[in-house]
């Protein structure tokens, strides 16, 4: 893992003023973290155990617990592959290796460009369309391993031309 920068901590200020107090609100105070800084940096939470009176071990394992928390930054496009019984069914194994053939990583990776992450999840809900991936909100279903790759590849080269 590369060295980070330190996170701007006042960012997380006005939460932390909010909830540090309230009793049963680290998750919210957690969840508020990971939406301001993408992720949840562990200079991050060390000042939130300081600003709550919380051990370190207890946020970090209630970090951990959870996953939806992300303890390390995520790419520019998060795949997220749905590994459902549905997408199981019909092939979200093969579409796994097309992704991870085509990206050099694995589930739970981003590609050292920062441009890709690989994120097994349970269910997208999107049974009828399956095998299914969500990048950034946006839905593709009824994929194929060629599908995938083509996906992949386009956002690629948008994001080499600088578009979005």
């Amino acid at each position: 893992m590369s060295q980070l920068p330190p996170s701007d901590v006042q960012l997380i200020e006005s939460t932390l003023e909010t909830y540090a107090g309230v009793p049963g609100s680290l998750i919210t105070i957690l969840q508020s973290a990971q939406e301001i800084y993408g992720y949840l940096p562990m200079d991050v939470l060390e000042h939130i155990a300081k600003r709550t009176n919380t051990p370190i071990a207890t946020i970090v394992g209630v970090a951990t617990f959870y996953a939806q928390f992300r303890l390390e930054p995520v790419g520019k496009y998060l795949i997220m592959l749905c590994q459902g019984t549905a997408c199981h069914v019909n092939g979200s194994e093969l579409i796994s290796s097309a992704i991870s053939d085509e990206l050099g990583i694995e589930d739970g990776q981003t590609t050292p460009d920062g441009l890709f992450s690989l994120e097994h999840v349970a269910c997208l809900g999107c049974c009828s369309l399956s095998p299914v991936m969500m990048i950034n909100g946006r839905t593709y279903g009824r994929l194929t391993p060629d599908k995938a790759r083509k996906v992949i590849r386009d956002l690629a080269a948008q994001s080499a031309k600088g578009e979005e």
